[in-house]
């Protein structure tokens, strides 16, 4: 497993102390870029070949938010690629070495000039190493909306929620979700699936549903299509 090693700031925590899930997503997100910009397969090497890895699923699931301060190890490790699919799993690990969280993550290659999926080539298949999976309870990738979801104000993508592909970034999507969660909501799993790209001055409508401990929040299109739908569950 790559990893590197960090210590909780005050920026990436809540109003509890504890590391806040789009702190986390953004942990895994920068694993996996810091894995590839060494192995040399990171952002510009994929910009010269008119490639770009899109996320097409999240499943995160959390035993314990570390606390403001905390020294953490990070990892990451891709497990399978197959097409233009690959997969990867993700870590958090405190000093003893226990998880504090693990995810689940489907990819998805996408060439920047057709706009289609692309086959992964030999230097990606070669550069990363393989490895077994993680142990987990892995969920499905489709997510099933309740009925009698609730529309509420739409939202318009600004400058600050793009990323170096110009569309909005994956953890952006999820923070726009995390706002309708109930107050005090414990987020013990998420899971994401990301539909289609969402760019600058795009009109996204949250259709927001509860159902138990479970909310599922659709960011939809003005035509009721998704661009993402995340659930969140809170049993801890």
């Amino acid at each position: 497993m790559y990893t590197f090693e960090s210590r909780i700031r005050y920026s990436e925590t809540g109003s509890d102390g504890e590391l806040t899930m789009a702190s986390l997503i953004n942990y895994f997100q920068d694993c996996s870029i810091f894995q590839s910009e060494d192995l040399g397969l990171g952002v510009e090497c994929l910009k010269e070949a008119h490639l770009v890895w899109l996320l097409s699923s999240w499943q995160i699931v959390v035993e314990r938010y570390p606390r403001l301060g905390e020294r953490v190890t990070v990892g990451t490790l891709p497990y399978d690629m197959k097409g233009f699919l690959g997969y990867r799993n993700f870590a958090m690990l405190d000093e003893a070495g226990n998880y504090l969280a693990r995810a689940n993550s489907l990819w998805s290659l996408l060439n920047t000039d057709t706009g289609k999926p692309s086959a992964i080539p030999e230097k990606l298949l070669k550069g990363y190493r393989l490895e077994e999976k993680l142990e987990m309870e892995y969920a499905p990738r489709k997510i099933a909306v309740p009925a009698g979801s609730v529309a509420r104000e739409p939202l318009v993508v600004k400058k600050h929620h793009l990323d170096t592909n110009h569309h909005v970034n994956n953890q952006q999507f999820v923070q726009m979700a995390m706002d309708y969660l109930p107050d005090s909501f414990p987020i013990r799993q998420i899971r994401a699936e990301y539909k289609k790209q969402a760019f600058l001055d795009d009109v996204l409508i949250p259709a927001v549903a509860e159902e138990g401990n479970r909310v599922v929040v659709s960011l939809e299109d003005e035509a009721g299509k998704p661009y993402t739908i995340a659930e969140f569950s809170g049993n801890f």
